[in-house]
């Protein structure tokens, strides 16, 4: 076991009072630490050892969409969600299975970038915040299916 890579790590969730040195850590793209979680059995909230996409990997995906550079070349919207969907499907899959909601800043960012598109692709957008965020939302309220991310949070 190498000592820098290998810790000793205090899974504290709600009930462990002590303070430890490492609380939390990351594995394969997620991170394992305490969150608030809900029991819905009972109907109830409490701190809970858990894990979600670790920050490195939130890191890693956004930094992918801006790669891509899509938001620069003149596509239809239909050719950017048949690229990306596999992507993001990929993602989702993976790292939305056990919190859907740490996914939400990457698909922010992907929001970000296709209305950065739509301000280079259509000049009436240009120069304008407020109607090139609208655009979008119109598109995706057109066209549900174009950006197919409806299973988010029922176990992929």
């Amino acid at each position: 076991m190498h000592p820098d890579k290998t810790k000793i790590v205090c899974c504290k969730d709600g009930s462990c009072k002590g303070r430890y040195p490492n609380v939390q850590f990351d594995f394969v793209g997620y991170s394992f630490r305490r969150r608030i979680v809900k029991n819905r059995k009972r109907n109830s909230i409490f701190v809970n050892f858990t894990q979600a996409v670790s920050e490195a990997a939130l890191k890693s995906m956004r930094q992918r969409t801006r790669k891509a550079r899509f938001q620069t070349r003149t596509y239809l919207m239909a050719d950017i969600a048949r690229m990306h969907n596999p992507v993001l499907r990929g993602w989702l899959s993976y790292y939305g299975k056990f919190s859907p909601s740490a996914m939400y800043p990457v698909l922010r960012h992907f929001n970000r970038m296709l209305t950065a598109w739509a301000v280079r692709k259509y000049k009436r957008l240009k120069g304008h915040r407020t109607p090139a965020p609208l655009f979008v939302e119109g598109i995706a309220k057109r066209q549900p299916r174009l950006f197919d991310c409806s299973y988010i949070g029922n176990g992929g």
